[in-house]
């Protein structure tokens, strides 16, 4: 299968996918302000990805199950903005996110009242960003999502963990969660690395030598809006055992976790998605 030609069909047939989407953000907002916040507001953020998952034309496919026991810390590699909307979808939840993201107009209210935790990546603020993370762990029935990579890639590779945030389950017996995200076309074909950076990551692999300003192609509303152009896709999440993390100190859990998550991408990234 091949990326759909851009057109003016494809075009309009984006517009309106994006104008429904605004108009689903107009309806829900209502709904979202009388939510309680807590439990009840993040498990909404469920109902309000999967009107985004529908409009945009995504597949979801999980392969496995994450495991029953809260509080759960579920890690991930992280290509796009498709990941923070669709993980909710698939196992319900929130995340952790980085701080800037509050500060989005619209989306950093809706995002808050979706229970996400806002991380300033300051060494200066890190020991405050650590214990609200940690306090938020401790008290929630729900997996807590996180991409370690600390950034978007081209999808041609997972990069190295991040260990920082590590730091909230060292020496304790939360368990870690890992999880593959590969993108497909949406009858499940492989994406060419080359369509993949030009099209479905954020990142274009020709430009990466300039640094990630140089390389990324568009904004996360950008991202949205050529995703819908495309027709959508697929994302296939496959869902890795929960390791032993027993004795290990941050910088070896983030090791470890990045390793499973690296290699597991690697040996999938080529191969049509299975059902």
């Amino acid at each position: 299968m091949a990326v759909r030609k851009q057109n003016i069909f494809n075009t309009i047939t984006g517009g309106i996918r994006m104008g429904l989407f605004w108009i689903m953000v107009v309806i829900q907002t209502p709904i979202i302000f009388l939510l309680p916040t807590g439990r009840i507001s993040v498990a909404y953020m469920r109902v309000f990805m999967w009107f985004l998952k529908i409009i945009s034309g995504i597949k979801i496919r999980v392969h496995g199950k994450i495991t029953t026991k809260r509080p759960v810390l579920v890690v991930s590699n992280h290509i796009s903005v498709f990941e923070i909307a669709m993980f909710p979808v698939a196992f319900g939840g929130s995340l952790i996110a980085k701080k800037e993201v509050a500060s989005w107009p619209i989306v950093g209210w809706v995002a808050k009242k979706f229970g996400v935790i806002f991380v300033d990546r300051n060494p200066s603020t890190a020991a405050t960003a650590l214990e609200a993370v940690q306090k938020t762990l401790a008290n929630i029935k729900y997996p807590l999502f996180v991409f370690p990579e600390g950034t978007t890639t081209n999808g041609a590779y997972v990069k190295q963990f991040k260990s920082a945030l590590f730091n909230v389950i060292e020496g304790t017996n939360i368990p870690v969660q890992p999880v593959v995200v590969n993108y497909r076309f949406r009858n499940g074909d492989v994406i060419s690395p080359e369509d993949m950076a030009n099209h479905y990551a954020y990142f274009d692999n020709k430009k990466m030598e300039q640094g990630p300003l140089a390389a990324r192609e568009r904004s996360a509303f950008g991202q949205l809006y050529h995703v819908m152009m495309l027709g959508g896709m697929m994302i296939e999440m496959t869902v890795l055992p929960v390791p032993d993390l027993t004795g290990l100190n941050r910088k070896e859990i983030a090791a470890k976790l990045g390793e499973m998550v690296s290699e597991k991408y690697m040996e999938l990234k080529d191969k049509k998605a299975t059902k």
